[in-house]
């Protein structure tokens, strides 16, 4: 496309992480790792760096506080991240990944961190003084949501698609609110869709699943993963269908969901394809990184 809008990620719970490797480790002992490593995580982040790798100019924000929130900015800018951080007076999270032996990957994360009063006003006058037609996706949780802090980033996000594209990617409440907004486009796992329906309804199928949504909730358009199996897609005047997730030995399953968005978010504004081939379009890649350690590290895919 010639003109691709404009496209914010919104991280809601940045993660300061660590990276240890071992030949081997067992719990409950004092080991030593051969390597360690810094990044920053966050599902926002992670589509702000497929995005990135795809070309796709964007602007990453998320709430910083703290040294592990100083030592995330400095990540940032030195990993080339258009970003924009709103300073909040409690520490960053942290986590630490455990990899290596004939355990899985381990992940170990800190307590979620609400982002201050200030923080919330700050990023939503942000987004409010953006122009119209931009893309902006919530990605992650969002802790805090249901405090009166959150009214004004509320009321902007409920603004939002009157002037431009709501993107979720979100659990917990904050999904169970954003659903019912008219965002252009839902990507959840099953899991995550099944915390909107009661137990009973939990046992349908996904299309099932995917019916009721749309019914129940103004969410225009829904994708929903789940592992290795078919990814479910509905759209707004469409019946739900499967789209197939090539297979691939896995191994590590962290992100892949969030390249999926990014990739989904390229191919509809910047390839200019349907919301439906934009989604089978990312699912190739979003294999990719399951097949690989990291998150979007992996050879990208030609097209």
């Amino acid at each position: 496309m010639s003109s691709a809008p404009p496209i914010f990620t919104l991280t809601g719970n940045l993660l300061a992480e660590r990276t240890l490797e071992f030949s081997s480790w067992a719990p409950g002992r004092t080991q030593r790792a051969s390597r360690e490593t810094f990044q920053v995580g966050g599902k926002g982040i992670n589509v702000s760096r497929m995005l990135t790798r795809l070309g796709a100019p964007n602007t990453a924000l998320c709430f910083a506080g703290g040294a592990p929130g100083a030592e995330s900015e400095a990540w940032l800018r030195a990993h080339g991240f258009d970003y924009r951080a709103f300073a909040t007076g409690a520490p960053t999270r942290s986590g630490t990944v455990v990899r290596g032996g004939e355990h899985g990957e381990t992940t170990f994360l800190g307590p979620d961190v609400p982002p201050d009063a200030g923080a919330v006003r700050a990023c939503a006058e942000f987004l409010d003084a953006q122009p119209s037609g931009a893309v902006l996706a919530v990605c992650g949780s969002l802790p805090g949501w249901a405090a009166a802090d959150f009214d004004v980033l509320r009321d902007t996000l409920h603004r939002w698609p009157e002037r431009g594209s709501l993107i979720v990617d979100t659990y917990g409440p904050p999904l169970v609110w954003l659903a019912n907004e008219a965002a252009a486009f839902v990507r959840v796992n099953r899991t995550e869709l099944e915390t909107l329906f009661t137990p009973a309804e939990r046992k349908l199928s996904g299309g099932e699943l995917l019916r009721r949504a749309r019914l129940h909730w103004r969410a225009l358009r829904w994708a929903v993963s789940d592992g290795p199996a078919p990814v479910w897609f509905i759209a707004e005047h469409s019946d739900p269908e499967t789209l197939p997730v090539p297979g691939v030995r896995q191994v590590s399953a962290t992100g892949s969901g969030d390249v999926m968005l990014a990739c989904v978010l390229f191919a509809r504004f910047h390839r200019g394809l349907s919301w439906r081939d934009a989604v089978a379009w990312s699912l190739p890649y979003a294999a990719a990184n399951a097949a690989h350690a990291g998150v979007a590290e992996f050879p990208l895919p030609s097209w």
